[in-house]
């Protein structure tokens, strides 16, 4: 399924919409999360809501730079919680291996880790609300006296190797090690991938389709979800695949799966191409993704 609004008895999504004038929410009962990805130290209107979620490329290559404007634009978006995860792309979030890699991106250059690190996790960010997960489980309130909401995100979710990017992993055994550590929660972020590559961030066969039509998602993933069967799996990743579907499962349950990829490439920024206009990030055809849910 995919279309411009989704909507069951407890989850309504919406793709495209006016920014200045989003939908309204059902109604007091539901939380809403807004969804994006892939931002790449590019910036654009996003609608207010409970709860903003970022599945990862927060940057384009992780300099200090990238990262002072990106969390600077992250600290004055009005969501009372943020949650933001690393993607391949955030290269000196990955401690360790990027000391021993920062040269083929940085030059001699290597970017200063814990100025970095503290922008992400410091106070500034802890008092605008942004917490950064990696590998771990967070509870929250979205409201006051509302219900607690439970997220599980992290570069462990990794993308299997591309060229030694940041947060790659092996696929078979690993992958299994990996993704065996997911608890079930209501909420599962995973990282993105590069959209130019055969890696894996989404699931098998979900919103995963690169421009050749290859389905390049991880089955490891996909086979893991039909156990864990979060209400939103929000991915990183392949930029072409922006979109939502509804997934059913069994006893009632469903999952909303949402590729919330901002930067504009695939048929979709052709067709708009097509009628005269530049797509830009987070535009027309590649909106920030708004999912409310009943509590």
């Amino acid at each position: 399924m995919d279309s411009e609004t989704i909507e069951s008895p407890s989850a309504h999504v919406y793709l495209e919409y006016d920014p200045a004038n989003p939908p309204p929410r059902p109604g007091p009962q539901w939380t809403r999360f807004v969804c994006i990805s892939d931002t790449h130290s590019h910036f654009f209107p996003v609608p207010d809501g409970d709860v903003l979620l970022h599945s990862g490329d927060l940057t384009e290559t992780g300099t200090l730079r990238n990262f002072e404007v990106t969390m600077d634009w992250l600290r004055k978006l009005p969501h009372h919680n943020k949650i933001i995860i690393a993607g391949n792309h955030d290269l000196t979030l990955h401690r360790g291996w990027y000391g021993q890699n920062y040269s083929r991106w940085h030059g001699p250059h290597k970017q200063d880790e814990e100025k970095i690190m503290d922008l992400v996790k410091g106070e500034e960010a802890h008092k605008a609300g942004i917490v950064y997960l990696e590998d771990e489980e967070y509870d929250f309130q979205a409201k006051e006296d509302g219900r607690v909401w439970s997220v599980y995100g992290s570069p462990g979710q990794w993308s299997p190797w591309f060229y030694d990017w940041a947060f790659n992993y092996n696929p078979g055994a690993e992958a299994e090690r990996l993704l065996a550590k997911f608890p079930k929660t209501d909420i599962l972020l995973t990282k993105d991938t590069d959209s130019y590559s055969l890696t894996h961030g989404p699931p098998h066969n979900v919103l995963d389709s690169t421009l050749a039509g290859d389905h390049v998602g991880c089955p490891t993933l996909a086979a893991h979800m039909q156990k864990l069967r979060p209400r939103i799996h929000l991915f990183g990743h392949i930029h072409e695949g922006h979109g939502a579907e509804l997934r059913e499962w069994s006893q009632g349950e469903s999952t909303i799966y949402v590729n919330a990829a901002n930067w504009p490439m695939g048929p979709r920024a052709e067709e708009i191409r097509s009628k005269g206009v530049r797509p830009t990030f987070g535009g027309p055809g590649f909106r920030p993704i708004i999912v409310d849910l009943l509590d």
